[in-house]
This record gives structure tokens, sequence and C-alpha cells, in this order.
């Protein structure tokens, strides 16, 4: 219920921004998944945040997906064997999140022959390698990808600047061991390690009254995920299989400035110094250790049962300020300090037949977490089933209690990963969600899948920034900031899908209604979530004309995002009647959140593939065109005044953009 496979060679095969393949875009496409803005590779899964996603690297938690500010997913689409997004209908042994489980396996390598592939395009390069350590023994696969725009703009940017330089990277290694003990043991070493950097210096030397200026000025943005995962896999018996893991993961953002200065005195010789930096950072780093075991107790019954175990660290939010000159040296810290956490589950889980038509999913997934003594706990029922009407026909319906022990916090309108991750306090209870959807499914002529699914959701101890309020530089505690509240979701998903055939793709469309309400925050009325979105649809397809020739074709079309703006504007008053001084400006009314729809978002995208078979590879060209007919989609509105007149501006960023790439696979 509610689960989808991808298939990376459609993937591979779709049009995309830039000619970058992203697994996260394919996602987007998919009924009940909607992308945050234009370009952007969030999820917003059947009304949930992004923070309600369990995304899984090889069964490692991934806090933060997103490179280039968001405009592209961390996958690196050469190292993954398979994606399964699952949005509804959760299995037991799946939990820690409310809206949505997005498991990406790594590819393990290739026992018997060396392989590889890697492509080279506008926005960065890439090389995947894999093959035998020891021939059907020991294989490895590892894959690398790094942009080059700072490479590229370097010399331009010097030449043109005054000692100034600005640039921007990011950067990912997936590396993944596999080795065969015997055919009853295996054991797998996996990892991932990505970065993003933005960065900015300038120098500045001069004269002036007898007297030597120096200036270094200087800045960086930094965020990025570590993952590392050792799995053990053992048959016990001929009934009982066990996977032991143990995991480490890491997502870290920092922002730092720096800025020096040296006066010297050309008679006296003399020289003073004034050196300032700043930094504030936030992360979570998690330790954790599981295991899982299946049992085939009878044909008919398929049961599933683990535990596990997972130590975080959280750092939420931490200014540190250092100052040194001639007359003193001082270093400054505020905001929250570092918080430590202990979260468990067990499950056990059992995939049967009741008869030849009706087949059921039954489980409990039990958790808990503790933090400075405080323990939550939750038993979270899980049930799902299927009855087959005809050969070709199904009927489907789940139900799932899901606990989430995680809160996100983002400073969504300044366009930066400020993910601030902050565990449940003795104020700020676990989210929780529950979820009920019903479904049909059928068949058609061996070629088509057509599926509808309805589905109603509630979510409770939601957090939202109290008016006004920002992380960002703050000295106060974060509870102070926020407010709780619930939200629900609710709506129809229609996918048509057609999976064999010279052309393949799919057709989707998701109608909707996603809702918050918070006591203290819009009088207390509900209103609509910022990506509540009426009417969503996509279209996929790719066609093969010959083994050397095949195309992909991708339309999109949604309701505009919900955004607040105010309808009148007031003069700002004094602090006081009696006060000499009149602080000039005005103030916006809003007369409710998200009171205003941008325009609807649609766009086209196209891309043709040319394969040929060289002596000891295949290459490949790609080109591509996003946004075909440059639709002017809308990526944020302001207010301006233009002849006297109060005008609301629309800001556009991707126009039509061509892209070409160049493929290779031996």
């Amino acid at each position: 219920m509610s689960t989808i496979a991808l298939s990376m060679d459609k993937v591979k095969a779709l049009p995309v921004l830039l000619g970058e393949v992203d697994v996260v875009k394919t996602l987007q496409l998919l009924p009940g998944v909607q992308s945050g803005s234009e370009g952007g590779s969030g999820m917003y899964v059947r009304g949930g945040g992004p923070d309600q996603n369990l995304i899984l690297l090889d069964g490692v938690p991934i806090y933060n997906a997103s490179h280039l500010f968001g405009f592209f997913s961390v996958f690196n689409a050469d190292a993954i064997n398979a994606v399964k997004l699952v949005k509804g209908g959760f299995p037991a042994q799946y939990g820690g999140r409310l809206s949505s489980v997005i498991d990406i396996r790594m590819k393990e390598g290739n026992m018997k022959e060396f392989h590889g592939e890697g492509s080279v395009g506008i926005l960065s390069s890439k090389l995947m390698l894999e093959g035998p350590i020891r021939k059907d023994k020991t294989s490895f696969a590892i894959s690398g990808r790094r942009t080059y725009i700072d490479a590229l703009a370097y010399p331009f940017i010097k030449s043109m600047g005054d000692g100034e330089i600005v640039g921007y990277f990011f950067q990912d290694l997936n590396a993944k061991i596999n080795h065969k003990f015997s055919e009853k043991s295996k054991l797998y070493l996996s990892g991932y390690f990505g970065k993003d950097k933005f960065y900015f210096r300038d120098n500045y030397e001069g004269e002036y009254n007898d007297e030597r200026y120096k200036y270094e000025d200087e800045g960086r943005l930094e965020w990025g995920n570590r993952i590392a995962a050792m799995r053990w896999n053992y048959q016990l018996s001929p009934k009982l299989f066990s996977n032991l893991t143990a995991t480490y993961s890491r997502y870290k953002f920092s922002v730092g400035t720096k800025f020096n200065e040296e006066t010297t005195n050309l008679i006296t010789n003399e020289s003073t110094f004034d050196n300032y930096a700043s930094e504030y950072k936030s992360g979570i780093r998690d330790y954790s250790i599981k295991s899982d075991f299946d049992y085939v107790a009878h044909p008919d019954h398929y049961i599933k049962f683990g535990a596990n175990y997972t130590y975080h660290t959280f750092t939420p939010g931490v200014n540190q300020v250092k100052a040194v000159t001639n007359d003193y040296d001082t270093i400054v810290e505020s905001g929250n300090g570092i918080v430590n956490g202990n979260e468990f589950y067990v499950y056990i889980q059992d995939d049967f037949k009741v008869n030849q038509r009706i087949k059921v999913n039954g489980g409990l997934h039990f958790s808990g977490f503790n933090v400075n003594g405080k323990l939550y706990t939750a038993l979270q029922p899980r049930f799902s089933g299927r009855w087959l009407v005809s050969e070709k026909a199904s009927i489907k319906f789940s139900y799932s209690h899901m606990a989430q022990y995680l809160h996100l916090l983002s400073n969504a309108g300044i366009g930066l990963p400020t993910d601030l991750w902050l565990p449940p306090t003795e104020n700020i209870a676990p989210q929780f969600s529950k979820q009920a959807a019903l479904g049909y499914a059928r068949s058609i002529k061996n070629q088509f899948e057509f599926s509808v699914e309805g589905y109603y959701k509630t979510m409770e101890n939601l957090l939202e920034y109290k008016d006004g309020a920002s992380f960002i530089l703050s000295n106060a505690n974060w509870e102070n900031l926020v407010e709780i509240g619930r939200g629900w979701s609710y709506g129809g998903e229609v996918l048509l899908e057609k999976k064999k055939g010279k052309t393949t793709g799919w057709i989707g469309y998701t109608l909707s209604w996603t809702n918050r309400q918070f006591d203290n925050l819009n009088f207390g009325k509900v209103f609509p979530y910022k990506y509540d979105r009426r009417h969503d649809i996509s279209i996929a397809v790719t066609h093969k004309f010959s083994p050397k020739v095949d195309i992909g074709v991708v339309w999109v079309y949604g309701t505009g995002n919900a955004v607040s703006l105010a309808k009148e504007k007031y003069p700002s008053l004094p602090p006081s009647y009696t006060s000499s001084w009149y602080t000039s400006g005005s103030v916006d009314y809003i007369e409710s959140r998200n009171n205003y729809r941008l325009p609807a978002y649609h766009r086209l995208d196209l891309g043709i593939n040319f394969h040929k078979k060289k002596k000891r590879y295949v290459r490949t060209w790609s080109f591509g065109i996003y946004n075909v007919y440059s639709r002017q989609n809308p990526f944020y509105v302001y207010f301006s005044k233009e002849a006297g007149k109060t005008e609301l501006t629309q800001i556009s960023i991707f126009p039509i953009i061509p892209s070409v790439s160049y493929k290779f696979k031996f």
C-alpha cells in the first residue's frame, strides 16, 4: 500500500535541470509528493514537512539531502542500486518519522568483472568504479562527484575584482565493500561523505594621511553529511535470517566571518590591529545499532522482528564571537548547549495470507526517547491489507500510527540550509500522526498499472516560529521562540503507469488539502500550510526509438504555493508619546497567514540521449531543455513602488535552460 519502487534506468532517461540526474527530483513527479519551490530538492509528502521524511542511505538516516542551496540532492545516481518510496501503510520495521520513508540502497559492486561509468556536465563531473577485490568473494563500489563552478569562475573573478574572491562548490563520495564469508554469512561496509561550501575573501591595502591600512575580510557557509554503516547478514537456519547493523550519521552546518585590520603609522612605524571572528554552528550526530530478523514460520507467514538503539547528540545553535585587539582578547559564546538523547524501538510484524484472495500485514512498533531525565514512549499499531477482487484488480487499505522524536526548525525565507534539529523536552512533546488510506489497483492489458488512493492524516505537536522570531544570532532558548500546533491533510491520488514496451512512464494526479492550526498564531484560526497544493499533475514519459536514441518528456502543473501578504500598512509609532524623536517607516498588517496564492506553477522539460557502442565502452551524449516554453514561475514575490504606485512584483529564477552532458560506461 502506498509504496513505489523507482527504476534507475527511468531516472537517468528523464530530462533534468542542468543535466544533473537527481533521484529526489524524480520522486517529486509521483502523486502525493510535492517540491517546495522552483528547482528545489525538498519533499513534502501528503501534507508533511521536510523533517517528516525518513531518508535512508543503506539504512542510515540522512538529515539534510540538499546540495547547491536545495537545488540538487546529495544522491549520486551512478552509485544507487534501488530506490523505494513509502507514503503510507508503513510496515512496523520503519519508525521515527511521520510522512514517508525513502529507502535508498547503494550498489554493492560486481563480484566477477570490473566496470565503470561517469559523466561530464555543465555543473559537475562524476565517476563510478566497481569490481572484484577477490573474485566471487569480495567486491567494491566507489563513486565521486564534484562541481567546478568555483574553478571555472576563479580566473574571471580574480581579473575583474580588486582582491575579491567568491566561490562555491559541492562534492560527495560514496563507497561500499561487500565480502562473502560463505553462502550463509556476508559483510557490508558502506559510507557517504558530502560537503557544500560557499566562501568569499576580500583584501585591501592603501595609504592615507601618513597611515597605511590593511584589511582582510573573509566569510564562509558550510554544511554536509557523513555516514557509515557496517552490516552483517547471517542465515541462522533455513527459516531464520538475521541482519546486525552498526551505523554513524552526522550533519553539520556552520556560517562564519573573519575580519582583520592593521593600521601602521608611517612616521613612528607603530602598528595597531583589530581582529574579529564570529561563527554560528548547529548539527546532529548519531551512533546506532540495530538487529533485524526474518522468520518464515510457514509458507503463508513471513515474520519480521527486531530492535534498535540510537544515541543522539544535538548541537541546537551556538554562537561564538572572538575579538582580539592591542588592548584585549576575548571569546564569548551564547545560544543553546549540547543536548544528548537516547532513542530506542522494538517491532514485530507478520505478512500473512488469510486465503487466496486476502493478504494482510499487521504489526506493532514500540519506541521511546529519553532526554534530560524525561522519557517519552509510544505504541504504534500498523495494519494494511489487500483483497483480490479478480486476477487483475485489488482493493487495498491501511492504517498507521507514527511517532517522531525529532523537530526541525528552518528559516525557510532566507534560502539557506539553516536546519536546526531539536529533541523533545519537558515542554515540547514528540510529534504524532495517524493515517488511514483506501485504494484500488488494476492491471490493464498486462502493460498498464492503474491505481487510485484516498487518505486522511492528522499530525500533532508541530512546531512553528513565533511571528518575527529566528534562531540566527539569537541568545534566547529555542523553546521560547516556537509555538506548538496541529495539522491535517487529506486527498486523493491517481497513477497510471506503463512499465513495458518502447514507451514507458506515468501520469500522476493529486487532489489534496493541507491545513495547520496554532492557538497563538493567526488568532488561533485554521490556515493553509505553505505547501498546500489543491491540484498537482505530473507526466513523465520515455520513448526508445532504437538502441541508439531515446527521449524523455516531463510536464508538471501545480496550484501556486500559499504566502502571507500584507493588505495594509500603518506608520510606525515612537516608543512613547512624549519622546522628542519619531521613528519613520511603516508596519505591515497581515490579516491572516498564507492569505494569498502565487500563480500556478507549470513547465515542460525535454531530453534526448544518443548512445553509441565503441570498442571498449558505450558513450552517451545527452541534450536537454529545462522549461521549454520559458514559463516565468514565481520563486518569491514582494511589494515595490513604481511611479508612486505599490505593485506586487514577482521574481523568477529559471527561464528556458539548455544543457549537455557526456556519459560513458564500460
